[in-house]
């Protein structure tokens, strides 16, 4: 039984959450993994960086069925988020102008930073000094969540690739599991909250809809899931 069940054993899910469990499973088991994995040949600093990423892919998820597709119910998601499943603080951030990819919590918290400021990763990359221009933060290993620097639907990570080199989407891998991760969806109904085929990283075996053919949906939204479609490829 894995760690997410445990916790929830016993507990009443609302309608739609078993459409999206296995999904939160896969994810949840990725970070366990980066949890655990070696950490040779790597800087204190970078030990949490793939954690972060994972967090911020899990509830872009969450908020894409929410708000993107609206597939959620509201039911499900406040539930997701009293079970501390769902990060409501940063998704609700990403609703204001200005931190639509803001990547953590962490980068807007003053306390966290020199002279009471956010992260440098707040700041535009062509209004930094030279030195900071791509370095990520220590923290997230975010370089950009500013709006209007994000690729692929999501911030500039550490691994992201900077260079227009005709880079595609699905190109930059967003999990790390072992199966690598396919396309994601939601149901038809209000009350739906994920679709089925296909498989996904980390936990692998996790039941997907196929979206390709859903000409409504958001553009931004049909990015993030094509970054999520390859599954042959992993980043480092």
């Amino acid at each position: 039984m894995s760690a997410i069940r445990r916790k929830l054993k016993n507990k009443k899910a609302p309608d739609g959450w078993e459409l999206i469990e296995e999904v939160i499973e896969d994810f949840e088991q990725q970070m366990k993994e980066a949890v655990n994995e070696e950490h040779d040949k790597k800087r204190k600093s970078e030990l949490t960086w793939k954690i972060h990423r994972l967090h911020w892919e899990k509830n872009r998820f969450i908020y894409d069925l929410m708000y993107q597709r609206k597939v959620m119910s509201r039911e499900l998601f406040d539930w997701l988020s009293r079970e501390k499943i769902a990060d409501a603080a940063l998704i609700s951030k990403w609703r204001k102008p200005g931190y639509e990819i803001l990547c953590s919590m962490l980068a807007i918290q003053k306390g966290n930073h020199n002279f009471g400021t956010t992260s440098h990763c707040r700041v535009p990359m062509h209004k930094r000094a030279s030195q900071q221009r791509i370095s990520p933060d220590v923290q997230s290993g975010c370089i950009s969540c500013a709006s209007g620097d994000g690729r692929f639907g999501g911030p500039v990570w550490w691994n992201t690739p900077l260079e227009e080199d005709g880079s595609k989407a699905e190109e930059n891998k967003t999990t790390w599991g072992q199966a690598g991760a396919s396309d994601a969806g939601g149901g038809s109904s209000s009350r739906d909250a994920g679709g089925a085929s296909g498989s996904a990283g980390g936990g692998g075996g996790t039941r997907w809809r196929d979206l390709d053919e859903e000409d409504d949906m958001p553009a931004e939204v049909r990015q993030r899931l094509a970054a999520l479609k390859d599954n042959n490829r992993t980043v480092d």
